[in-house]
């Protein structure tokens, strides 16, 4: 089993999307890379905690790569938009890719830079270690399975 955790604006729809791909073990909603242990949604929507919403994928490397996936992930989110996924504005918006093993962050770089050339703009999804995740409040987690007209601003159609 493998992880990596994916910052795509709402966590809600990257949480939905990613549950339903092949390969993947489970996902679950959080708030990562901030400077305060165990921030309420409500904190974390204030800007001033530094977390972004998140998603913690686990997946079986033998049944889906790492590429398979950011190649998925850059289908639902505008890898050129600072702060700022569909109609959800703020720095806990942010993209970014946030790695647990180490010897991932080469295949993250180098599909960064293979996919610059697509954009007219610079890509700015980050690209970090995963300093921390808090899991996000029980009603956030599968929220699009419990709500299935609930908020998203990606398409779950695609694959």
């Amino acid at each position: 089993m493998k992880e990596i955790a994916l910052a795509g604006g709402c966590f809600w729809g990257v949480d939905e999307f990613f549950s339903r791909k092949e390969g993947v073990l489970s996902t679950k909603s959080g708030y990562s890379n901030g400077q305060v242990d165990n921030p309420t949604y409500e904190e974390v929507c204030t800007g001033k905690t530094g977390h972004a919403e998140t998603v913690l994928v686990q997946y079986d490397e033998s049944r889906i790569s790492l590429e398979t996936i950011l190649e998925k992930f850059f289908k639902v989110i505008d890898p050129t938009s600072l702060n700022r996924q569909g109609n959800d504005i703020g720095t806990q918006y942010r993209t970014g890719i946030y790695y647990i093993d180490t010897k991932d962050k080469e295949t993250i770089d180098n599909f960064i830079e293979q996919k610059q050339p697509r954009y007219s703009s610079p890509i700015v999804v980050e690209v970090e270690p995963l300093r921390n995740f808090f899991d996000a409040e029980e009603y956030h987690q599968d929220y699009l399975k419990k709500n299935p007209r609930g908020y998203c601003h990606i398409d779950l159609s695609i694959d």
